[in-house]
This record gives C-alpha cells, structure tokens and sequence, in this order.
C-alpha cells in the first residue's frame, strides 16, 4: 500500500472504502432486524469495540482509519437497528412471520 501514498491516493483509497463499508452494512441492518430484531445491537457494539481496540493497534495511518471507519460504522449500526424496527412498523419494510413483535 506504500504505492497509494507515494502517488497521493490514501485519501481516495480510504474514501472509496468508507463508502463501500457503509454500503455494507445497509443490508447488515436490514437482516439484522429481520431475523433478531432490536435484540443484536450488543453485537454491533462488541464489533465496534473490536474495531477501535484494532485501530489503535495498528501503526499503519491507511489501516487504522479504515478499522476506525468501520468500528464507527458499527456504532451507527447500533441506531440504525432500532430505526430499522420502526420502518418496519410503518410498512416500509416487511415483517418477519416467524418472529413475534411488541407493536
């Protein structure tokens, strides 16, 4: 990866990941909710701790900030989840038959 910043392209590079670990997890979210409901979000926040215990370990810059980004996704993830859960109560979404619901 020494190539990318010799040539000035850690910030796209990092960029073009960022958007791909957000578009990630989108559909993460959306099964999420599906199969456990608001019950997984411990899950995320045991990733994103992951995620930032990792970035500080890491001495690599390009690496370090994807693993924050992705740590920080998770987090994000956590809100997500539960207003995924609530799309789900407008209709948005569908509901899965198999799980029983609050609302």
């Amino acid at each position: 990866m020494e190539f990318l910043s010799e040539l000035g392209l850690s910030g796209l590079f990092i960029g073009i990941c960022t958007f791909l670990i957000i578009g990630l997890f989108h559909p993460i979210v959306v099964k999420a909710e599906y199969y456990w409901g608001t019950r997984c979000w411990w899950i995320f926040l045991l990733v994103g701790l992951a995620g930032v215990a990792a970035s500080i370990c890491v001495d690599n810059i390009l690496y370090s900030s994807l693993l924050g980004v992705f740590a920080f996704s998770s987090f994000w993830t956590i809100k997500e989840v539960f207003e995924q859960e609530e799309r789900v109560k407008k209709g948005w979404f569908p509901k899965n038959p198999k799980r029983k619901y609050n609302f």
